[in-house]
């Protein structure tokens, strides 16, 4: 059951104790006020509490059935909500049998005592004694009157008025009235003075006065009667209280013609105290009589009272068992179904109880502590996602590494290899997880070196403070078989060692670095040269030139042709010493490339125009889709007019055109240049070293055709490699490759 279901029932259970309580009391206010409860319905409160009792019973017998149902179930809490029950229960039914065996005797003999016959006796004489005192009251009063009237038979109408005031006076009454014969007020003293027609005497009463001399009547008892406590009576005005009438016969004083009999009527007030001791005993001698009468239904509505207070404490025990039994259980439950959980590795927020006791604060300790471990948990988790993070990152960082990295063992065996070592080393290192690095195919002289140097680093002691060797090393061979130009690979490796044993092995290839030092080194010396050969050409051109000019006119025959030889040698070795000088200063002042927007295929398409009467032809294979590139105008013509040359140079006459292709590549960042011949392609020692100055096949080549093309490309942030033109395995010419940033790439 949910907790608004369980507070919903007790509520309920609280209002219908509460509702049986107000009936209990209702039914003992009943039973002891004769008043408004009559004799006969007894039966009916009796027929109501056994309705009320079979209510209550079929309600335990519910509760009973749930908990013998939980037991069966084996849920937890069972066996302590059923002692929790019992005690309860015996609890409330064991002091409600002894109050209802005390209170059952009690009440039967208490009823029983209520009727004796003494009892009733002293009711009966005390109504009997009230009634002769109202009745000597009004003889004695009546009496007075009669001596009165006596007295007035001698008064005329006139004197009546003052001997009325006398009467009234001795008599002490509240009213005197003179009647006449026939009913007509002659005088009066008292209230009726006030009153405009006073209630006269019936002639009934009148006859009854003739014959008897005076009657008194007792007036306005009965209206007293329905008064529920007589002690009422004396807050009442003094006209309404009960008052003694008494009519005298006035006969008069002679009987001769003419005079008539008159009558005297007199109010006297019953006092109160009187009045009301005689309604308390009629009161209660009434109400006794009617309690003797319902005896067995008292007794019957008594016994079912007390039995309906037993079954409602009974009640009320089980009940309060129940529900108390289920606070108690419910944080125990909250805990053995939290504790459940926990142990399934179920870490998420737990239920706890907002109540005070010490339980519920265990619930919420119980909580709180879960809630820590699943933060705690959390925390692990996040730092584990971190370290997978950083794990992955640098995973992703040693992936994309131009630098090869190995980690080794003890024993030299690879543990661990980056895509960079493969590139590197060109050797499938992922494939020999597990095997030495001397024993993979071509890196035998490689991992020898790399072991020496290893050796020679732990047997120092200052590896043990953070430190690392670094050396480089010459790949030769079929271990350094490059992609691109196939030449030597000169690496910088350099190693440590790691905090769990293992040895790290990082490595790079630097050829180009070297290269472009080279090419540097080149570009100075060639600038030097420019400077220091260049003066003095001309001045040895000039002498050469004066000198046969002066020698010309005394020589003759062989001695003339020796001179003009000689002279003709010199200046054409002064020539040629000018172009290499030229060369050189061109290679060395290359200036810095203004790069802009430049319709590649369009400015390739201009080159081309100047070649049509070459003896080697030109063809274009332009893609329409290249988009613009960023390059100096200058500078690629440059390239594309050495580029070309070299290709017609190589080409025999009728080899074939030379074919000049562009095209995008599939990324969209880059648009290729191709120059294709069909030459005899290159040598595999000038492969090698193609890029470099003063290599060349040509014999009057200086070589730095390709040496200027690589640094004009490396100026323009692209790329160039040469490689062999192939079909089916042959060597049928060589094929080199430009390739150009997009222009509208630029910003990406």
């Amino acid at each position: 059951m949910s907790a608004s279901g369980r507070r919903w029932l007790l509520g309920l259970g609280l209002v219908f104790m509460g509702g049986m309580a107000l009936v209990l009391f209702f039914l003992l206010a009943l039973a002891t006020d004769h008043r408004t409860f009559q004799g006969e319905d007894y039966a009916s409160l009796l027929w109501l509490n056994v309705a009320v009792a079979t209510v209550l019973g079929l309600v335990l017998l519910w509760l009973a059935a749930r908990l013998v149902l939980r037991l069966r179930r084996r849920r937890f809490g069972s066996f302590l909500l059923l002692k929790l029950t019992a005690i309860f229960g015996l609890v409330g039914l064991l002091p409600g049998l002894l109050i209802y065996t005390v209170s059952y005797q009690f009440v039967s003999r208490s009823i029983e005592t209520w009727f004796d016959v003494r009892v009733e006796s002293a009711l009966a004489a005390g109504l009997s004694l009230g009634r002769t005192t109202l009745e000597t009251l009004s003889s004695d009063i009546a009496g007075k009157t009669r001596a009165a009237a006596s007295a007035l038979g001698g008064v005329s109408d006139a004197q009546a008025v003052l001997a009325l005031e006398r009467v009234r006076e001795q008599l002490l009454v509240a009213d005197a009235i003179l009647w006449s014969s026939s009913g007509q007020a002659l005088a009066s003293a008292g209230e009726s003075r006030f009153r405009l027609s006073p209630h006269r005497p019936s002639a009934a009463l009148m006859r009854q006065v003739r014959s008897e001399r005076a009657v008194a009547t007792l007036e306005g008892l009965e209206d007293l009667e329905a008064l529920q406590d007589p002690r009422e009576l004396l807050q009442l005005p003094a006209a309404a209280l009960p008052r003694v009438r008494v009519l005298a016969l006035v006969a008069p004083a002679s009987f001769g013609f003419g005079s008539d009999v008159r009558f005297l009527e007199v109010v006297a007030p019953v006092p109160a105290a009187l009045v009301a001791d005689a309604l308390a005993v009629q009161v209660a001698n009434r109400e006794y009589q009617e309690r003797a009468l319902a005896r067995g239904g008292l007794r019957s509505m008594y016994i079912g009272t007390l039995t309906l207070a037993l079954f409602l404490s009974v009640f009320g025990a089980v009940l309060l068992a129940v529900l108390l039994g289920n606070q108690l259980v419910r944080p125990l439950l909250v805990l053995a179904e939290g504790m459940r959980d926990v142990a399934r590795g179920d870490l998420t927020p737990k239920a706890s109880l907002p109540a005070r006791d010490e339980l519920a604060g265990l619930t919420r300790t119980f909580a709180h502590m879960t809630q820590e471990l699943a933060d705690a948990r959390q925390a692990v988790q996040h730092s584990m996602g971190q370290v997978d993070a950083a794990r992955a990152s640098l995973q992703t960082l040693l992936d994309n590494l131009t630098a090869g990295v190995v980690v080794l063992d003890t024993e030299q065996r690879v543990l661990s290899a980056n895509p960079g070592a493969t590139r590197v080393l060109r050797a499938p290192l992922a494939a020999h997880l597990g095997q030495p690095l001397a024993s993979l195919p071509g890196l035998d002289a490689f991992g020898a070196w790399v072991q020496q140097q290893f050796d020679r680093f732990l047997s120092d002691q200052t590896h043990q403070e953070g430190g690392h060797w670094q050396q480089s090393f010459e790949l030769h061979g079929p271990e350094a078989e490059h992609a691109e130009a196939g030449r030597g690979v000169t690496l910088i490796a350099r190693g440590a060692l790691l905090p769990n044993g293992g040895l790290l092995l990082v490595f790079d290839d630097v050829s180009d670095i070297i290269s472009a030092q080279r090419a540097q080194a080149w570009g100075e010396v060639a600038r030097r040269l420019a400077h220091e050969i260049k003066n003095p050409l001309t001045p040895i051109q000039l002498s050469a030139e004066r000198l046969a000019m002066k020698l010309e006119p005394k020589l003759v025959g062989p001695e003339l042709a020796v001179l003009h030889k000689s002279v003709k040698t010199i200046v054409d070795q002064v020539d040629a010493m000018k172009r290499l000088v030229n060369e050189f200063r061109d290679y060395a002042r290359l200036p810095a490339a203004q790069l802009q927007p430049v319709q590649l295929n369009a400015l390739v398409g201009d080159i081309v125009g100047l070649y049509d009467a070459a003896e080697v032809p030109l063809r274009l294979e332009l893609d329409p889709a290249c988009p613009e590139v960023l390059a100096d105008p200058q500078q690629v013509r440059q390239v594309v007019h050495n580029l070309v040359q070299n290709a017609q140079d190589a080409t025999p006459p009728g080899a074939g055109p030379v074919l000049l292709r562009t095209r995008p590549s599939d990324s969209g960042r880059w648009v290729r240049l191709q120059v294709l011949d069909h030459g005899p392609g290159f040598a595999e020692p000038i492969l090698k070293r193609a890029f470099e100055p003063y290599v060349t096949t040509k014999a009057k080549g200086t070589g730095l055709g390709l040496a200027v093309v690589k640094k004009i490309m490396d100026e323009h942030g692209g790329r160039v490699e040469i490689a062999q033109r192939l079909d089916g395995g042959e060597v049928r010419g060589a094929k080199v490759s430009l390739s150009f940033r997009v222009a509208n790439m630029q910003h990406h």
